[in-house]
């Protein structure tokens, strides 16, 4: 047998994509699929499809109405914070634009690289992403905050919210490691700010942006 007659070559992207959620819907638990709204399952089989791993389900967690409160910001046209280029460089404008036309790549504010967030956490020996989220604070106000890299990014936001009253519309708390990373997405219990978690080590710059695409998907159907 031909080894290349195994690949199925006449399929385009978006009809690839179809039969992998067609895969998921079918090969997911339906106990564990059972644990989500129609709305939180486009999220999490958004998830699931771009690590390959079902056992991501049970750590996904969602608060009440995060996926109504996400996009509801953006269809307001909310400042979208992430706390990584990557996330920046993955979301996408046109699909963002269909909710607010305002929305362009300049728009997504990530300053983790800026020379003033540079010299701030120098002078105060503290990270970059920490840093950012402190000297932007009034920008986080009603933001949709996109964390999948720094858990001091996701801390720093929930503190702005507990000592000086900055609430995002939306948090995606999604950091992935070693240090920090469990104990900062535990902090979002202290707030009553919408979110969606991975509970957990893990996480990811490509599951931040997975989760906001899931968010959307089922009204650019």
């Amino acid at each position: 047998m031909n080894p290349f007659d195994s690949i199925v070559w006449d399929r385009d992207g978006g009809a690839i994509e179809s039969e992998s959620f067609r895969r998921i819907d079918a090969e997911a638990d339906p106990r564990m699929r059972g644990r989500f709204s129609d709305a939180e399952w486009r999220v999490a089989r958004r998830l699931v499809h771009t690590t390959a791993d079902f056992s991501i389900l049970p750590e996904l967690e969602f608060s009440g109405g995060a996926v109504e409160a996400g996009l509801a910001a953006l269809r307001r046209g909310a400042r979208i914070y992430s706390d990584s280029n990557m996330i920046k460089s993955g979301l996408s404008i046109p699909k963002l634009k269909r909710f607010f036309p305002g929305y362009e790549r300049e728009s997504i504010l990530c300053p983790v690289a800026d020379p003033e967030v540079r010299e701030y956490a120098a002078a105060r020996g503290i990270t970059r992403a920490l840093a950012a989220v402190e000297l932007h604070a009034p920008e986080l106000e009603g933001a949709v905050f996109l964390c999948g890299n720094a858990p001091l990014a996701l801390a720093g936001v929930v503190r702005l919210a507990v000592e000086r009253g900055v609430v995002p519309a939306l948090i995606v708390g999604m950091p992935v490691g070693f240090v920090n990373v469990v104990e900062s997405k535990k902090l979002l219990d202290l707030v009553d700010i919408p979110f969606v978690r991975i509970n957990g080590r893990r996480g990811g710059s490509p599951l931040a942006v997975a989760a906001l695409h899931g968010m959307m998907e089922g009204e650019l159907q």
